[in-house]
């Protein structure tokens, strides 16, 4: 019996993954959720082409693109924390979680921008259907960005090597949500 099944239980496969198997039954269900509004997203697609087409070209891929990039770096740092933290570098291991945290920060700031463009140029969440969606999808999914900076937070403080990976793994599910937004909702036509 593992470490980790002595102290909570058995939790089949997920006692096989990184951090506190309870972090993966929220992130599947995160990601569920995710994805029926992504697939809501793409029926509506289907069904009114136009107002999606004209609603995609309002958009500013290159934002998305660098909030990608932010993202993605961000990831990475996290990841780097991690390792820190394994090799016993506590030290840079919360330098590392701290990059994180900014790009997840420069994220956010860039969605504000983008947000406060598209309502000077009229595209609020009552425009159509795909103002609608992006402002829900999006807006949802800042507010996981904004969570996984508070838990970035809280692992940063007790940062056992456990607390690290949980907390890292939400921040990864937040990282793999946008890696899937950005494409369906500003590039597929």
């Amino acid at each position: 019996m593992t470490e980790r099944e002595s102290d909570s239980g058995d939790w089949g496969a997920l006692s096989a993954l990184p951090g506190n198997p309870m972090i993966w039954i929220l992130i599947i269900s995160e990601l569920a959720v995710f994805g029926a509004a992504l697939i809501g997203f793409m029926t509506l697609r289907i069904i009114q082409p136009a107002v999606f087409a004209a609603g995609q070209a309002a958009l500013d891929y290159w934002l998305g693109g660098l909030n990608t990039m932010f993202l993605i770096t961000s990831g990475w740092c996290a990841a780097r924390s991690v390792h820190s933290r394994a090799v016993e570098r506590r030290s840079a291991s919360r330098r590392w979680l701290m990059g994180a945290a900014l790009f997840g920060c420069s994220f956010l700031a860039v969605k504000l921008v983008e947000w406060g463009d598209k309502l000077a140029h009229g595209h609020d969440l009552e425009s159509d259907v795909f103002f609608t969606l992006f402002y829900l999808i999006t807006g949802f999914h800042a507010a996981h960005v904004i969570m996984g900076l508070v838990i970035l937070g809280i692992v940063g403080f007790w940062d056992s090597l456990e607390n690290l990976k949980t907390g890292t793994a939400f921040w990864h599910m937040v990282d793999l949500i946008w890696l899937v937004i950005f494409p369906t909702i500003y590039l597929v036509r």
